[in-house]
Order: C-alpha cells, then structure tokens, then sequence
C-alpha cells in the first residue's frame, strides 16, 4: 500500500503502467476510492499511460482528517501529491467530487496539467439543504441510510440489471466509505461556487456526462462547457452519473481519443 503525506493528510495512491509513460491521473467521486477506475485500466496501460489514481482526503485508504473540508483543500491535496511524487504536468480526469477538484485545478494550477477531463459534474449544486440533510442522515444512520439512493442516481435501472457485480462492487464502496469523511466532502460540495472561476480555465478540457444523470445533468455540463472556452463537451448515451462503468467502453474510447489528441 502506497501512502504520502501531504498538505497537512496522508494519501493512499497506486501506479499503474510503465515507468516512464505520460501521467493520467484519475480523481474518485463522493463515496466511492480509487478502485472505481479499475475498468479504465486496461486500456490507459495499453495505450502507454502510467496511470496515477488516489483516494481522496477521507475516503478509502486515505486519512480521515477533521473536517469539514473544502474544494480548494481537495485540490491542494492533488497538488500536493504530484509534488511528493515529483510530477510536473499530468492529464487529469476526475469524476463527480473529482471533477470539482479538476476545475478548481484548471483555475488555479492549470500550468500543471496537459489536459484536463470533467466527468458527470458541476461548478455548483444548490440547495445547501439537500446537503445538510444528506449529512445529518448519514451521521444519525451510517452509509446504509444513503447507499439504496446513491445506486439509483448513479445507475440506469438498464444498467443496474446488466451490471450486477460491477453495480454490487460500487455499492461495497459506499458503504466502506467513512462517515466523517463522507460528511467533510459533502460540506466542500454545498459550499462550492466555481460558475465564474472557471471562465479562466484554458487547459484544453473534455466535459463529459450521462444521458441520464440526475445529479449532475446534461445541463450542468453544457453550463461548464459555455464558461470554458476551450473545452469540448460529449454526451454518453445510457448512462446517469456513473458514467465510467455503466458504459465503460464508450467511455475509454472518448478519453483516450482526446488524450491522445492533446498529448502535449
């Protein structure tokens, strides 16, 4: 288990691939660690790219620090990171909470990255209530009380069908999820604001987001793709938000297509 210590956190990380490739670094949701890229794998690796994948601040393996925490927290920790491992530019895809941070990223490191990839987010969710709400029940009751609904916004029903093992393994993921963790994260999510920051952006972006998402719509992602003028935005066909294992394939072909596109 590979650990560093960072920003004021411990990070648990894993490399895959050769050596020496150009870096993709993949960021996890809410709820879930790093081993939510396991089907992107593959394909990164035979593609050339040493993969760099970490749990996020109060997720997975990662240290639970004491909250609540922030999205400039999160990225300085991603930051941070790169640093200790000596990384001077990475491609970075994050997904959901991941892509929060990616466009916190973009804002304010962008020096630091070739490309940057933003799955099935948004630059603010609103109200503040649903957050509260999602906190207080998950303190009261432990992940149980939410993992019943996380599936169903990150699944199609189609999807939940076809994909039991895949669907079964995100729903373990959940629920390892660490409560106080969960709830620092769900903070920087209500307190985030990134609608104007992200109109600086000018790493070359791919937004992408599930037909279906119900969290962080079609209409969310189009929003981001207005406000950065050099991204590009595609639309993954029956998918809601967990986009990169409802449709795996689509998806590997769609960012490795515009990684290699923008290699440099």
């Amino acid at each position: 288990m590979a650990l560093t210590d960072v920003n004021g956190t411990t990070l648990h990380y894993r490399f895959d691939g050769p050596e020496h490739g150009p870096v993709v670094m993949l960021s996890n949701s809410l709820a879930s660690d790093l081993t939510m890229w396991d089907i992107q794998i593959p394909a990164l690796v035979e593609a050339g790219y040493s993969v760099l994948r970490y749990d996020s601040r109060g997720h997975g393996q990662s240290a639970v620090t004491v909250g609540p925490y922030s999205i400039e927290m999160l990225a300085a920790d991603a930051v941070g990171l790169m640093d200790a491992l000596g990384l001077d530019k990475v491609h970075f895809c994050g997904l959901s909470m991941g892509g929060m941070v990616g466009q916190m990223l973009g804002t304010r490191h962008g020096d630091r990255l070739i490309s940057l990839t933003l799955c099935a987010t948004s630059a603010h969710i609103a109200p503040r209530e649903i957050w509260d709400e999602r906190i207080e029940t998950v303190r009261e009751n432990d992940m149980d009380a939410v993992a019943d609904a996380t599936i169903d916004r990150w699944f199609t029903k189609a999807g939940q069908e076809r994909l039991q093992a895949e669907v079964k393994k995100v729903r373990r993921m959940i629920l390892n999820t660490p409560v106080d963790g969960f709830c620092s994260c769900c903070a920087a999510i209500r307190d985030m604001d990134q609608r104007e920051s992200i109109r600086v952006i000018s790493t070359r972006t791919l937004v992408v987001v599930g037909e279906h998402d119900p969290g962080t719509p079609v209409s969310a992602a189009e929003f981001i793709h207005e406000r950065i003028a050099s991204s590009e935005l595609r639309v993954i066909s029956d998918a809601a938000h967990f986009i990169n294992v409802e449709q795996a394939s689509v998806f590997n072909n769609v960012l490795l297509e515009f990684i290699e596109k923008n290699a440099t």
